[in-house]
């Protein structure tokens, strides 16, 4: 496997991942803390299965996996020579956006329109008020992304030829692990198996329509290219993440510090974001719920992403990705 930037332990015992051995095909492993991997195939006696396939029976999964990492039966394997895939295949991913208090304030800020005159202070005082109003009613933002747009935690992005104004937004993520409809915010997290990194690319300049603006926001365009999610590399079992409203999500674009915020700044926490998701849509297990990204985009430094950029991300126990840029060949 690729290794991350630097040893960034996750917590708890154990996590899940989809690894592969060269030539081989991708298997559902569970990676220990002490840096060892076990083919779950073999040790759950469940050949052909696949990291959703466990979450859909998480239940009964979740004790299996724990008598495993403490046992000491079965091969054990370096995880040397392995690459990592994105840790499941979901069904569904929902993304909130305008979730971090000052993230919304510097996009309200960046997309000024044209006739907008008016002085600073006063569009972000307006941006704030639009969140207290929002946070008042319990209303997340939450819009459908595509499967297909996931790729692995250490794979190379393409950059499409059309995508004028690319940008990170460094995420955490819920896994689902049972069914989840209509869920309250007091039980929602009982409905998360764990938790992921997930890197969720953006091109600003197809955001809004230009042909017509009047429709709102083009996610399809803007957030779906192949591989603009990265994710992973693990999915950390819920019950080794003691807050999930406290964790520091940070990406380094080149080395240097872009996105450094604590989910505290969180307008509407992970149980909020999932509980409202459920109203209206039935979550499957595996499906990812993504609960938007901190300050510090593209946008806000000026800085787009190019080919031969790298971007690292970490978030507090659940590890760390590490992606180079690359520009599309014409």
């Amino acid at each position: 496997m690729k290794p991350p930037p630097a040893s960034v332990p996750f917590a708890g015992p154990f996590a899940l991942a989809t690894l592969s051995a060269p030539d081989g095909p991708a298997f559902p492993a569970l990676v220990t803390s002490d840096e060892r991997v076990i083919d779950l195939r073999v040790a759950l006696e469940a050949p052909g299965s696949t990291v959703r396939d466990l979450l859909d029976r998480w239940g009964d999964v979740l004790p299996r996996l724990r008598a495993v990492a403490a046992g000491r039966d079965g091969e054990r394997r370096p995880p040397t020579g392995f690459r990592v895939h994105a840790p499941v295949e979901p069904r569904q991913v929902l993304q909130s956006g305008a979730n971090y208090r000052r993230h919304v304030i510097d996009l309200h800020m960046a997309h000024r329109d044209p006739s907008d005159d008016r002085p600073d202070d006063v569009r972000r005082a307006e941006a704030a008020e639009i969140m207290d109003r929002r946070a008042a009613e319990d209303l997340p933002y939450v819009f459908i992304g595509l499967p297909s747009a996931i790729t692995g935690p250490y794979d190379d992005v393409v950059l499409p030829a059309w995508a004028e104004q690319p940008d990170w937004e460094l995420e955490l993520a819920a896994v689902i692990g049972r069914p989840a409809h209509r869920v309250s915010v007091e039980d929602a997290l009982s409905y998360v198996a764990g938790y992921t990194i997930a890197n969720d690319l953006t091109d600003r300049a197809a955001v809004f329509r230009r042909d017509m603006p009047q429709i709102g926001t083009d996610w399809l365009r803007s957030k779906n290219a192949p591989g603009f999610t990265p994710l992973g590399p693990w999915i950390v079992p819920a019950e080794s993440v003691a807050d999930p409203d406290d964790l520091r999500v940070t990406l380094k674009l080149n080395g240097e510090v872009m996105q450094d915020e604590s989910t505290k700044d969180m307008i509407f926490g992970v149980a909020r974001v999932v509980s409202y998701a459920s109203q209206v849509a039935r979550l499957l297990p595996g499906d990812l719920v993504l609960t938007g990204s901190p300050a510090g985009n593209g946008m806000h430094w000026g800085r787009l992403l190019r080919g031969g950029d790298v971007m690292d991300g970490s978030i507090t126990g659940l590890g760390a990705q590490r992606t180079r840029c690359v520009t599309e060949a014409p």
